[in-house]
């Protein structure tokens, strides 16, 4: 079997715990650091030697464009660089979660702070305005009145990056001091967990503590709906708990984080990807023996 690949920005506790499954697999591997990596285009032979790359990018920019280039280099990744430019933007999420029939709080967006501002009235206080490209709960808001709204359109619409000016906002979800967090390897949803903090805010990132969810069968049934919705992978899907629809997907995350959750569930998470990264490999492996002449491609 070829080796892995596992595109990284630094080494965290998640990256250790991947490190660590592989090496109890016998699985080769290579840490490639997006610090460090030069892709030359005309030389794309030399990336065919992992029969896949798992991405673990902190940076969104650097790790879409490496799935980009390896991709149309033939190289399988976990995520593709389709999932992760939809699960990378909280509106291509949100498209992708809509049509396919997905439920999640009411979503609208605005090209301008007039507008946006007749959207906020309209949805009615409070409201949620998030950036849409970002992760950890940053320049997450929530807008208690009309006042707040005025003064955060107008500081976002001097902000540098056009994608602050796309104005995307969320229906505040009264949740009960907790979101869940839920991860979905291949088809399947392996473990779930509690955020639970007295800020509205409750990722882990933020300070929220992690507690064992159960998988229920609906739990289930809607996290694979939605990790299919935007391509499916190794998946985390966030979800609110709202009094009256039931369970709302929130987001979905490419490059997932699972340092409070494994231990919460007591599941391996590193361990199912790991599996899961090898499977991917075996049938690029299998595949490529059989069919010599036939470029790999890149999971679903």
């Amino acid at each position: 079997m070829q080796k892995i690949g596992i595109l990284l920005s630094r080494v965290r506790v998640e990256e250790k715990w991947l490190f660590e499954a592989f090496e109890k697999r016998g699985a080769a591997y290579d840490r490639l650091d997006d610090r460090e990596l030069i892709f030359n285009l005309d030389q794309p032979d030399h990336w065919r030697q992992y029969a896949v790359v798992l991405e673990r990018s902190i940076s969104f920019g650097r790790g879409l464009y490496a799935l980009q280039i390896l991709n149309r280099f033939g190289v399988p990744t976990i995520n593709s660089a389709a999932v992760a430019a939809t699960c990378g933007d909280k509106l291509l999420t949100s498209a992708a979660l809509q049509a396919a029939g997905v439920p999640q709080p009411n979503v609208r967006v605005a090209f301008t702070p007039e507008a946006a501002l007749k959207a906020i009235e309209e949805m009615g206080y409070p409201v949620v305005l998030k950036p849409v490209i970002g992760s950890w709960g940053r320049l997450v808001t929530k807008i208690n009145d009309r006042e707040a709204a005025e003064g955060l359109l107008e500081h976002r619409e001097v902000l540098g990056s056009y994608y602050h000016q796309i104005y995307y906002l969320q229906e505040y979800i009264r949740k009960p001091g907790r979101d869940i967090r839920a991860y979905v390897v291949g088809d399947e949803t392996i473990a779930a967990s509690y955020r639970s903090s007295k800020h509205w805010i409750t990722n882990t990132a933020r300070g929220g503590a992690g507690t064992n969810c159960p998988v229920t069968p609906e739990l289930n049934a809607l996290c694979r709906a939605a990790a299919r919705a935007v391509g499916g992978g190794v998946l985390a899907i966030d979800l609110l708990e709202d009094p009256q629809r039931g369970f709302l997907v929130n987001e979905v995350n490419h490059t997932m984080e699972f340092h409070a959750s494994a231990p919460a569930t007591g599941i391996d998470i590193p361990g199912a990807v790991a599996d899961y990264a090898l499977r991917v490999a075996r049938g690029v492996t299998e595949a490529a023996t059989a069919n010599p002449a036939i470029p790999s491609t890149t999971p679903s």
